[in-house]
């Protein structure tokens, strides 16, 4: 953290702290997984922006976006939201209605409300963001992926499995294809294909899909990301429904290590793993006491 406030401070006496810089230092932060840092630095690149270009131009609206992101992460729906409404606001008026920044605004507000189990509000601007991508930055592009993946997620958290694979489907070819086999990316659509196919009863295709986006994921992003964390929690569901709940345990252990330390005890994905742990430790208990 002492690098971190350094880091700032010399920013501001060096006089680059515009909000652009400011905005992607914001964004790598997030990529790391370091999300209340990415706000601090969110917070900062808003305030500059507004000083340097007023309240309704492009640079104001990346700022509220990143800011909202990481509030986004950090499970602070309620934060995020208005900040990315007003983020798109902006963007429709400054840069157009079908403008790639555009539709990245409505996917992440689609998020905001898929995360809040606002189903029917998220998928319109799902779909009206991939229309956007993939009429102005084509159907291969990783833009175009990351909408496919989310509508797959929106459909899976429905429980509408069959409708989420062909979303899930094209995003990893496309991922694959554009990003490449190790890429954070691949591994997302790989760990949330696996996800489909273990509540759909398919033990045999997740494994493979599941192992190897850990894989990617402690290479790439690092064994305590949070990221990893999603993996290490979904290959511990997989092997409870393998009936390999010894194996499951530690998994589910090291999740929530990661997911404490960096989200903090009450982040919902936090929340879920110790659910996961104590229903894990209630049916074995309750096994341990059958006749």
């Amino acid at each position: 953290m002492r690098w971190f406030v350094w880091l700032v401070m010399a920013l501001i006496c060096n006089g680059v702290t515009r909000a652009e810089s400011l905005n992607e230092q914001a964004m790598r932060l997030m990529d790391e997984g370091r999300y209340f840092e990415a706000e601090t630095v969110a917070k900062l690149s808003y305030e500059r922006a507004l000083l340097d270009v007023g309240p309704d131009h492009p640079i104001t609206a990346a700022s509220l976006s990143n800011l909202a992101s990481a509030y986004h992460f950090q499970g602070e729906y309620k934060q995020a939201e208005p900040l990315t409404k007003r983020s798109l606001t902006i963007r429709e008026q400054a840069s157009g209605p079908n403008h790639p920044d555009t539709a990245n605004s409505l996917n992440n507000l689609a998020e905001i409300y898929r995360e809040q189990g606002k189903y029917s509000k998220a998928e319109p601007l799902y779909k009206r963001a991939l229309a956007i991508f993939q009429a102005t930055e084509g159907p291969i592009h990783p833009h175009t992926a990351q909408v496919l993946n989310n509508i797959g997620n929106l459909y899976r958290d429905q429980g509408k499995y069959n409708q989420s694979l062909p979303f899930y489907e094209r995003s990893l070819a496309i991922r694959e294809q554009v990003l490449g086999p190790d890429h954070p990316g691949t591994a997302q659509s790989l760990n949330n294909l696996a996800d489909v196919y273990r509540r759909q009863g398919k033990k045999g295709q997740a494994e493979p899909l599941v192992k190897r986006a850990l894989a990617i994921r402690e290479q790439v992003l690092g064994p305590d990301h949070p990221w990893t964390a999603q993996s290490l929690n979904n290959l511990a569901l997989l092997y409870v429904k393998q009936g390999k709940k010894g194996q499951a345990e530690p998994l589910f252990k090291r999740a929530l290590k990661i997911r404490e330390d960096i989200l903090g005890p009450d982040h919902p994905y936090t929340i879920e793993t110790r659910k996961n742990i104590e229903a894990l430790a209630k049916n074995h208990a309750e096994k341990s006491d059958a006749p």
